[in-house]
């Protein structure tokens, strides 16, 4: 069997693009909902998707993950990193990684649009970057909440999907000024892939790493640079152990 070739022209080309990529959030956006009932069946779709997730790794996807212990050392909220790679799995997967924690994923827009998923992305745990500075300083104020409460905040600095994409494309800069304001510490979980002795599609590990802390004797500005050279350099380290090419990646010429 011949293996896919997807090519692109840039690393900001996404590879699972929405029907709906213009979507924006309404004016009335509330990023925290603090309303007894939207908390209530909150709290049920969370129970749901913990099912779903445990499904989804144990008897679809093969997923493994490795090094889990080191999120015990933090006690309260903290920050992961990790590439992006599984357009069902980088949804879910968070779930039963940080559990008994809540993940609350940051994302585009775009996916609060995609039919019927879409509504219900927030209520499980998305929060969307908005696209104006209004909005901006909500954003920001929720994701502070949220890790004050003792969750765990999920971030694709890649920010676009590449499916089964075996190395780290750049880290966007901007992705890692969320922990210099929050002083909270930092993991990193980076997808693998090998393949499988009876299955088509490899098999996943995810592999954890830290905790990184912010330095507080740098500038805002070096600690985040510093911060962003750390969690790359573990992404790559682990990147390596991918020994299987599901899809093959060329730029186009």
């Amino acid at each position: 069997m011949s293996q896919e070739v997807r090519y692109y022209q840039n690393y900001d080309q996404d590879f699972a693009a929405t029907r709906r990529q213009d979507f924006k959030i309404p004016a009335n956006y509330q990023w925290v909902h603090k309303n007894i009932f939207y908390r209530f069946f909150a709290s049920l779709l969370y129970l749901v998707v913990i099912v779903i997730n445990l499904i989804y790794m144990k008897l679809v996807a093969h997923v493994s993950i490795k090094n889990r212990r080191v999120l015990r050392q933090s006690k309260g909220g903290y920050y992961i990193y990790s590439n992006h790679t599984l357009l069902f799995g980088d949804v879910v997967n968070p779930f039963c990684i940080n559990f008994p924690k809540h993940p609350y994923i940051i994302c585009s827009p775009s996916n609060l649009g995609i039919p019927v998923l879409g509504k219900l992305l927030p209520m499980a745990g998305a929060l969307p970057i908005p696209d104006n500075l209004h909005d901006m300083a909500k954003f920001s104020k929720a994701v502070s909440y949220r890790i004050n409460q003792g969750n765990a905040i999920i971030i694709y600095p890649e920010e676009h999907l590449w499916p089964f994409y075996t190395k780290i494309r750049p880290l966007h800069e901007a992705a890692f000024h969320y922990p210099i304001k929050t002083k909270a510490p930092v993991y990193v979980a980076t997808t693998t892939y090998q393949k499988s002795r009876f299955y088509k599609k490899p098999k996943i590990t995810i592999y954890l790493d830290g905790p990184f802390t912010v330095d507080q004797n740098l500038s805002r500005k070096d600690a985040q640079t510093k911060l962003q050279t750390e969690v790359e350099k573990a992404m790559q380290s682990r990147a390596k152990l991918s020994t299987y090419e599901f899809i093959s990646y060329q730029k186009r010429s």
